[in-house]
């Protein structure tokens, strides 16, 4: 590989939430942090290297955003998704929450129900529930180590709750799901039939294992263009997440119109320039380190599988479609989550994040951030696999 992604870096004492936060959080500070999702290997290095320039300009005034930005952006979503869009469907904003935060504002009322499909990424329902809205869950189904979408409730769930929006995550965190076109046609035609927005959170597009195709929800079927908000940031396929820098595709001008005014009533102005200089840097020189960090997720995977295989087989890990999030099947030790939790943490000093906190369905499940140098990864499956062996 032309990129070095054994090199281990060390990230302490940099405010690293992943690897400085565990004293804040009450945790062990022995763990080793495979939770939160960002990754332990240095973005690419033309990214480095714009950042630099523009910090050798020393001067950091207010900035806007131009048509070569809007370009990189675009040719990098028509390129590898088939998405072709338009300039003045694109919204800048800091971060993919702060959009769904601005969504659930901008798109429904208070005491209006939202539907999630948890296990899922749980901002979705503390962002719903702060903004004074009820959760709905249409919770997926766990069949023969797959997560599936149970239609039948889906729909039921829309029509009784008189759902106005609903948050798809796709690629799904934690569960890994790549949607595939015949299921994202079939969530879509039902939420056209009872006039249910569509906000899909598609962050992860880009990590996707071979065999699988991530589609853009509004590329599944025409009609589903103008019922949909895409919700895209370079923040995980390049490791780029606290330069506060995410692009919101909305095409219907009336729903942008809405969305805007309520980024109006946030306050938020100007994009950060960082941010801006290192998105464009990734999508126009990116794709080569991309497709080298696909392959190397895809060894730490496989090393994954094989560990949990041979030393502890109790243990289901679930086959990732995409992101670089495993997520792993405890439940035939028969601990508790709390047991589990204590196992995990306090004993084997490894931290993964608690299957609980992406909802009910996640007990006795642990989320594992796999993107880190293969010897980290080993280093941590070791530990967990002497504790299970005493």
């Amino acid at each position: 590989m032309t990129y070095n992604f054994d090199e281990i870096i060390n990230r302490t004492n940099t405010n690293s939430e992943k690897h400085d936060g565990a004293k804040k959080m009450g945790k062990p500070e022995s763990a080793i942090p495979l939770w939160v999702a960002d990754m332990d290997f240095k973005t690419p290095k033309e990214v480095t290297e714009a950042l630099i320039k523009a910090a050798n300009h020393s001067i950091f005034g207010y900035t806007f955003t131009d048509r070569h930005y809007d370009h990189a952006v675009q040719n990098w979503f028509a390129s590898h998704f088939g998405f072709e869009t338009k300039s003045d469907w694109l919204v800048k904003v800091p971060g993919v929450i702060n959009a769904l935060a601005m969504a659930v504002r901008a798109f429904t009322q208070k005491g209006d129900s939202i539907l999630i499909q948890r296990p899922v990424y749980h901002p979705f329902k503390n962002i719903i529930e702060i903004n004074n809205r009820k959760v709905v869950d249409n919770p997926l189904l766990y069949k023969n180590g797959k997560y599936h979408v149970d239609f039948e409730d889906f729909e039921q769930k829309i029509i009784e709750n008189n759902i106005r929006m609903f948050i798809l995550c796709s690629p799904h965190n934690p569960v890994s799901r790549v949607w595939t076109q015949e299921e994202l046609y079939q969530m879509g035609k039902i939420c056209l039939r009872h006039k249910c927005l569509v906000v899909s959170d598609e962050i992860h597009c880009d990590i996707v294992f071979k065999g699988h195709t991530h589609r853009v929800f509004a590329t599944v079927h025409e009609s589903f263009l103008e019922n949909t908000m895409i919700c895209t940031a370079p923040s995980k396929t390049f490791n780029l997440a606290s330069l506060q820098n995410s692009n919101i595709f909305i095409p219907n001008q009336q729903l942008r119109k809405q969305f805007t005014t309520e980024k109006s009533k946030s306050g938020y102005g100007q994009p950060n320039v960082m941010g801006l200089v290192a998105c464009q840097a990734a999508y126009e020189h990116g794709l080569d380190w991309l497709l080298q960090l696909r392959e190397y997720l895809q060894g730490n995977f496989e090393f994954m599988k094989q560990f949990f295989a041979e030393n502890i087989p109790q243990v289901k890990v679930i086959e990732p479609e995409g992101t670089y999030l495993i997520w792993v099947d405890f439940n035939a030790l028969g601990l508790s989550h709390e047991q589990l939790d204590d196992l995990l943490l306090n004993q084997a000093k490894v931290w993964f994040s608690s299957g609980t906190i992406f909802g009910p369905q996640g007990a006795g499940f642990q989320r594992v951030n796999i993107a880190c140098p293969r010897k980290t990864l080993e280093t941590a499956l070791k530990r967990v696999g002497s504790v299970y062996s005493e």
